[in-house]
């Protein structure tokens, strides 16, 4: 993994307003070198089931993952992989059964009660939501929501926490007159940057986004994305209690925010990334730098991911068929419960896999849970080419007066009315009132010498014709 990211000076947003870096050079932000800001080592979590009393459910099996000051982590999986579970359980918001959470050194998941609550309103991790209208009171102006938290822990006063919202604001890229707003008098794209104005308000170390631009249209998508990666470049504050100048002074990078992005848009992490962890039914399959897993996985289950991923997949790389396995092939035969998790629609699945794969290096920094790693892709079936059909011809048309039924198949006994093409239409007078018949522009033998002189082919077409549309007219009535 490369040791620095190179900063991007960016456009303003699309509302005028400024777009937040640091101060707009190009200076390497250093993520590895620094000690981990979180480090999550062997993380159980389990739900009591509906199935019957004293059974659990099993969401979180042994996942251990690390973010730096400075990086953003990337959290990818299908829906169900528990990606959200895990941000709950190190926010301190889920109940875990084992395993360990470091912040700063400090163990976290053993905290209870006033020290849990120190802990929390410290402000040490913040948790950005998916739904920024859900997530802010409708009820509550901006400022007040994004001051609640101060107001909780007891920071400052009234004008101290005034100015810090309209510094966290400005941070954001908002204008501070969006403190007076409603969260439905603006748009989708400025709540979510306000949910983030309220998380970062009072400078947390971690910042947990779960699927934080997936109810934003592109522009706007784009615009937390840059917003998120300039946060994280920010210096450090020596405000924080967990920052001191000392601390500071030795390692620039210290005080830096750490981010986690949980997201199944993978373009979106692509861009921002520094490194990126794989779910799959609660355990983590692969966990490495993000440059490097997108070009080349390790790990089927991630290629299977990537190659879905029509934005970011390698024309030249496996495809999800080739990834998939068939319906009824073999290896499908019901495995034990310690069985690697993806070993039923793994199409590289053997007798080892009757057993769950260890996390072990791949290379340096990056680890694969797999038995398979260096074999699968020379496994790989041949790419079949896709089958296209001929494009559909429009039958002439008269094929469609053929597929007609003709009128002699019609029961002897049907009375319908027939109006034969060349007889006179019937027609109303305007000033005729509600109770008016109908009456012929035409003498009453025009019919019958209209159909007299008609030739007997063309006649019998028209029969055909009408026929038909009486059938339709009856079944539809019935």
């Amino acid at each position: 993994m490369n040791a620095t990211r190179t900063a991007v000076v960016t456009e303003p947003f699309p509302d005028g307003s400024a777009e937040p870096h640091p101060d707009g050079s190009a200076e390497p932000v250093p993520v590895a070198a620094a000690a981990p800001l979180l480090d999550v080592r062997g993380l159980t979590v389990s739900f009591r089931a509906r199935s019957g009393p004293g059974r659990r459910t099993t969401v979180l099996r042994d996942v251990s993952l690390a973010v730096r000051p400075g990086e953003i982590v990337g959290v990818i999986g299908e829906t169900g992989s528990g990606k959200t579970t895990l941000a709950r359980a190190i926010a301190g918001l889920t109940r875990t059964d084992a395993g360990e959470v470091e912040v700063d050194g400090r163990d976290v998941r053993g905290l209870r009660r006033r020290a849990r609550r120190d802990f929390r309103r410290s402000g040490a991790i913040r948790f950005v939501f998916q739904d920024p209208l859900r997530a802010l009171d409708p009820d509550l102006t901006i400022g007040t929501s994004i001051a609640e938290g101060l107001a909780v822990a007891g920071r400052g006063s009234r004008d101290d926490r005034r100015a810090a919202v309209s510094d966290a604001l400005r941070r954001v890229g908002l204008d501070p007159a969006v403190a007076d707003r409603l969260p439905g008098a603006i748009s989708g794209g400025q709540r979510q940057r306000a949910s983030i104005a309220r998380a970062i308000v009072d400078d947390p170390r971690l910042l947990i986004c779960d699927e934080p631009v997936s109810a934003l249209d592109g522009s706007n998508r784009n615009l937390i994305l840059r917003l998120l990666d300039g946060l994280r470049r920010q210096p450090a504050d020596l405000a924080h209690p967990a920052v001191s100048a000392g601390v500071a002074d030795a390692d620039p990078g210290r005080g830096r925010l750490g981010i986690i992005i949980i997201s199944h848009d993978l373009s979106s992490l692509a861009g921002i990334a520094d490194r990126v962890v794989v779910l799959y039914r609660g355990r983590v399959v692969e966990d490495g730098p993000i440059a490097e897993v997108f070009d080349r996985p390790r790990h089927p289950y991630t290629a299977l991911l990537i190659a879905s991923a029509p934005s970011i997949r390698d024309e030249d790389g496996p495809t999800p068929p080739q990834l998939r396995r068939p319906a009824g092939g073999p290896g499908a035969e019901r495995r034990p419960a310690d069985a690697c998790g993806f070993a039923h629609r793994c199409p590289f699945a053997t007798d080892a896999c009757d057993h769950t794969p260890a996390a072990l290096p791949a290379a340096a920094g990056w680890t694969v849970a797999c038995h398979h790693t260096e074999t699968w892709r020379s496994s790989l079936p041949a790419a079949s080419l896709p089958v296209t059909s001929p494009p559909a011809v429009a039958p002439p048309a008269a094929s469609l007066l053929a597929a007609r039924p003709p009128a002699a198949s019609l029961p002897a006994d049907l009375d319908l009315p027939v109006r034969r093409r060349d007889a006179a239409r019937p027609s109303i007078s305007a000033a005729a009132g509600p109770g008016a018949t109908a009456t012929s522009t035409a003498p009453a033998s025009a019919p019958a010498a209209a159909s007299s002189t008609a030739p007997a082919p063309a006649r019998a077409a028209v029969d055909a014709v009408d026929a038909g549309a009486a059938l339709t007219a009856l079944s539809t009535k019935e």
